[in-house]
């Protein structure tokens, strides 16, 4: 399966088990992992065909999805080492979702030897798909996507934990809130809707895909302990920012 058929497998996975359910759940078809951290019927269907499709197309691959994971948190550990690999997130800004919210997405990531290679990124309700290949740029709906330098006078960041940051952020800073989805943000930033992002939770299935991108388009996707990220957060919180120089600026606003 190449780039495309990828693709074609996300959008019609979507299409199939994910938008029916789109302000169409029904109680019973809900439910929280722990308190604020929704599962739905949409997430369960979808990971299952995601996932066995690219067992099939990938048999020597490891496939780990983010609902698979909070049933046995171990399967991540398989990450480490693994040749080839891939992470799943089915529907990813699940409270948005289930609030009716259009800011969801489904999003795939590859993995080869430890490093990121592709990332898609599906925006059903905004008809938009993002998708990077290590050294051959990003698209959105087929298009090359760039980016201009931030306005280092005027830079825009946003954050999902507000208790991460200094009380008073730099001056040229205006800090907001994420979408609490990572399949919003990072197109965002890529489209210049924002210059800097930052956060504390790390799971791989939420960055691996976006933080490809933010690398396509120039960005940096780093722990502030100064690793690159590469699927595996150690050292965080994570920062992603459109240039070196913004990234730095991120970093002076952690406490």
């Amino acid at each position: 399966m190449d780039t495309d058929g990828v693709l074609e497998l996300i959008k019609g996975t979507a299409e199939a088990v994910v938008r029916p359910r789109w302000r169409a759940l029904s109680r019973g078809e809900v439910a929280e992992k722990k308190p604020g951290d929704y599962v739905t019927i949409a997430d369960r269907e979808a990971e299952v065909i995601l996932t066995d499709a690219l067992h099939r197309a990938f048999p020597g691959a490891v496939v780990i999805g983010e609902e698979a994971t909070a049933a046995d948190p171990g399967l991540v550990d398989a990450l480490a080492g693994a040749e080839h690999a891939f992470v799943v997130d089915p529907v990813d800004g699940t409270r948005n979702f289930v609030e009716g919210s259009p800011d969801y997405a489904v999003m795939i990531g590859e993995l080869r030897g430890g490093e990121i290679t592709r990332g898609w990124i599906w925006q059903p309700e905004h008809d938009a798909a993002w998708v990077a290949e290590r050294g051959a740029g990003l698209t959105r709906n087929g298009a090359r996507v760039t980016r201009p330098a931030p306005n280092s006078s005027a830079l825009r960041g946003e954050t999902s934990n507000r208790r991460l940051l200094h009380h008073d952020v730099p001056s040229g800073v205006d800090l907001g809130w994420t979408a609490f989805s990572c399949g919003i943000d990072y197109p965002k930033l890529c489209a210049d809707g924002s210059d800097f992002l930052i956060y504390r939770a790390l799971k791989p299935w939420d960055h691996v895909p976006g933080s490809l991108m933010v690398r396509e388009v120039g960005g940096v996707a780093r722990m502030v302990g100064g690793a690159e990220y590469q699927g595996r957060g150690v050292g965080g919180p994570l920062l992603v920012a459109a240039d070196e120089a913004t990234w730095q600026v991120a970093k002076a606003c952690l406490r």
